[in-house]
């Protein structure tokens, strides 16, 4: 009893110890990303908006040759990295993952010149494998945590039996084996190593550093937890017990939720949703079974169970739709963003399943006892069960994009040009390699609006080759001039000149350079 205690001690420990803040996203780069420099720089800095653990930082210089002497060093939200002194000319490319406070790895890459850019490219991303194997064992997890865990929670405090247990049973096969592979591909991950590192020690040292892996050791510890409940009599309920709140501990512990202030009544609104998520999905299984020789004993147990279910639908319901409006923080989010439409397709299948679970309580529970209703009852439970899944596996997308309240609004680019007759403001969005919208403010050089008939923008790169390129702008009901869709295809200096006629005879003409960095 005193080994169980401690335990359970441990895995309460584990769920409260992290203190995460937010989904990390870059915020500067010094030197800017795409400029050219005289010189090599002796230090790049990367700063956060919150601080970050380094994972794998990779150096490619102007020849193309990748470079391992580079020294690594993090301060709170900075990154530093120290650049060889032999940088040849030509154009480096500095790649980057580091570790957010939630747990999930943030990368991303940046390139500077040192006299003329050359043609090297960004590293090809050859990661594929390991972000379809990472949604597997997310997969595997949640089935391990809901089906197996809740399967074990109804047979103890529900059935008052281990009837119809062979699901939950593989079930927690499969999600401790998930559990492991989690962990391992999450190391892998931060540290951007093939799969034969998982043999040395880094890539599983680095993850359970993480809150996402300490995650996975809780998860892995509830369902330990849920094998022994089936295993003892003496202890087993108690033992239940511990595994349900091991399932809501492990979900509150990381992810883009679980960060989001104040974290107190966040990480708990996770647990209760977790649990309710357990009490119901794992229900299922053992239900259907039950269904296939329908006893006195288990219609008993149905309308038991449906007792139990109505409030934890009531508290699921409350509890995601609370996370959800934090998470989007608008409702437009639902379709304009990745994340708004993994919650959509979710919302979706959760639709469907209480418009199941209000079937199976309103009208087939009541009159199990006709002929037929079991036989109906169990396909509408099967069908729960398949669409559970499907929750499942779009869920597990969460973790490659960050929720709506996480991600940095891009700043336009802005230049500002004048002589002693006007002053041009230039607005470009987003501001970096591709297509891009300008907008002009035209003004005198006193400050006024200056009326003009017709403007013209004048882009080139001459680094590039690029030969300069006209634009005619339109006059918005803003009052400024715009430009949409430009294609600037290269990131660099690019020289830009804005002409004004402001009448048949007089033409003003501005001009300047304008730093864009890679997309």
């Amino acid at each position: 009893m005193r080994l169980l205690a401690a335990l359970a001690t441990l895995l309460f420990a584990a769920g409260f110890a992290s203190g995460a803040l937010a989904h990390a996203a870059l915020i500067s780069v010094e030197p800017a990303s795409g400029s050219t420099l005289a010189t090599a720089p002796k230090v790049v800095e990367l700063r956060f908006n919150e601080p970050v653990t380094p994972g794998a930082i990779r150096l490619i210089d102007g020849a193309g040759r990748a470079r391992d002497e580079t020294r690594v060093t993090a301060s709170g939200e900075t990154i530093s990295i120290a650049m060889p002194s032999d940088l040849p000319e030509g154009t480096a490319v500095v790649s980057y993952r580091v570790v957010s406070q939630d747990g999930h790895p943030v990368v991303g890459s940046l390139m500077f010149s040192i006299g003329m850019p050359s043609e090297t490219k960004l590293p090809a991303s050859t990661d594929h494998w390991l972000g379809a194997l990472i949604w597997l064992a997310r997969v595997g997890l949640y089935v391990g945590l809901f089906v197996g865990v809740g399967g074990v929670w109804f047979a103890r405090w529900i059935s008052w039996s281990l009837a119809g247990m062979t699901v939950p049973r593989v079930a927690l096969a499969v999600g401790l084996s998930s559990a492991v592979v989690s962990l391992g591909a999450l190391g892998l991950d931060l540290l951007g190593l093939p799969p034969a590192a998982l043999a040395a020690f880094a890539p599983w040292k680095v993850a359970v550093a993480t809150s996402a892996g300490r995650a996975s050791l809780v998860a892995a510890a509830a369902m330990l937890f849920a094998l022994l409940a089936l295993r003892s009599t003496w202890s087993s309920r108690a033992l239940a017990i511990i595994a349900m709140v091991g399932v809501g501990l492990s979900l509150a512990m990381s992810g883009h939720a679980a960060t989001t202030p104040p974290q107190v009544i966040m990480r708990l609104a996770i647990l209760l949703h977790g649990l309710c998520v357990a009490l119901w999905i794992g229900a299922l299984a053992p239900l259907a079974a039950l269904l296939s020789k329908p006893t006195p004993a288990a219609l008993a147990v149905v309308k038991r169970f449906s007792g139990v279910a109505m409030p934890a639908v009531g508290v699921l319901a409350l509890t995601g739709l609370a996370l959800a409006i934090v998470q989007l923080e608008k409702a437009s989010a639902l379709v304009e963003t990745r994340y708004g439409l993994i919650l959509s397709v979710k919302l979706a299948l959760v639709l469907m399943l209480l418009a199941l679970a209000a079937l199976n309580r309103f009208r087939l529970t009541p009159v199990l006892a006709r002929r037929g209703a079991q036989i109906i009852l169990k396909r509408s439970i099967l069908l729960e069960c398949m669409i559970s899944l499907a929750i499942f596996a779009v869920v597990a997308g969460w973790r490659f994009t960050p929720p709506p309240r996480t991600i940095v609004p891009e700043t336009p680019l802005a230049i500002h040009i004048h002589s002693d007759k006007a002053m041009f403001q230039v607005l470009v969005s987003p501001g970096k390699a591709g297509k891009d919208d300008f907008v002009l403010q035209l003004m005198t050089g006193e400050g006024v609006p200056l009326a003009a008939k017709e403007v013209i923008l004048t882009l080139s790169l001459p680094e590039r080759g690029i030969e300069p390129m006209e634009r005619g702008a339109s006059l918005g009901p803003d009052g400024y001039w715009h430009v949409r869709k430009v294609e600037l295809p290269f990131a660099g200096r690019w020289r830009v000149r804005i002409e004004a006629l402001v009448s048949d005879f007089e033409k003003i003409s501005l001009s300047d350079e304008l730093e864009v960095p890679p997309p």
